[in-house]
């Protein structure tokens, strides 16, 4: 198990359930417990442990959100969505990190309390849900975050510039689960001119 935590880079994010296929779950509880006493690991909340990152100016650090998200989703097996204000900062079109982090999952809602950072799953649609991990799920949760009177030329510009071919041609396709005022935005940023028409 200590093997396992430490192939992963610092930072890593896990739940004992990453560890059940090396034994019960008693064990697998009374190994982290032994690994959090001797100081190998963290525990962060219950059931939830990572691989504590160390920063040579600010110390111990906290995991990001998605880490925490990501082990949550492997541990319920579901899909994750960032959502609102996260969404937006993860495209660069805020510089704003919300102290209370949003996902949309298809798995049931729960809050996460991490030092003074709160992670939400919020349970969701499956149309929602459709483009979960891809790109253009992040742009429709961030354009919706935004408001269709917020979307301006320079931020189309700036998602048309920040996408390869790949990231635009999955926009393209996507677009069918966007609401109609964020589909038309999709289609320009998929075109690479980010201007809208």
């Amino acid at each position: 198990m200590l093997s396992r935590v430490q192939a992963n880079d610092a930072g890593w994010v896990f739940t004992p359930a990453d560890f059940l296929d090396l034994g019960g779950r008693v064990t697998v509880l009374s190994a982290l417990f032994r690994f959090k006493k001797a100081g190998a690991i963290r525990q962060l909340a219950r059931g939830l442990y990572d691989h504590p990152k160390n920063d040579p100016q600010l110390g111990i650090l906290l995991p990001n959100a998605d880490a925490i998200a990501t082990a949550l989703a492997r541990r319920d097996a579901v899909r994750i969505q960032a959502f609102g204000a996260y969404a937006a900062n993860l495209l660069g079109l805020s510089e704003q990190v919300p102290m209370k982090v949003v996902f949309l999952t298809d798995g049931h809602a729960r809050k996460v309390q991490i030092g003074r950072q709160q992670i939400v799953l919020k349970h969701t649609t499956a149309r929602n849900m459709a483009t979960a991990g891809r790109v253009s799920g992040l742009v429709i949760q961030a354009l919706r975050y935004l408001g269709k009177r917020n979307v301006t030329d320079d931020i189309v510009a700036r998602l048309a510039k920040r996408l390869d071919g790949a990231g635009r041609d999955q926009i393209r396709i996507d677009a069918q689960y966007a609401p109609a005022w964020i589909a038309a935005i999709m289609r320009q940023i998929a075109a690479g001119t980010g201007v809208r028409t």
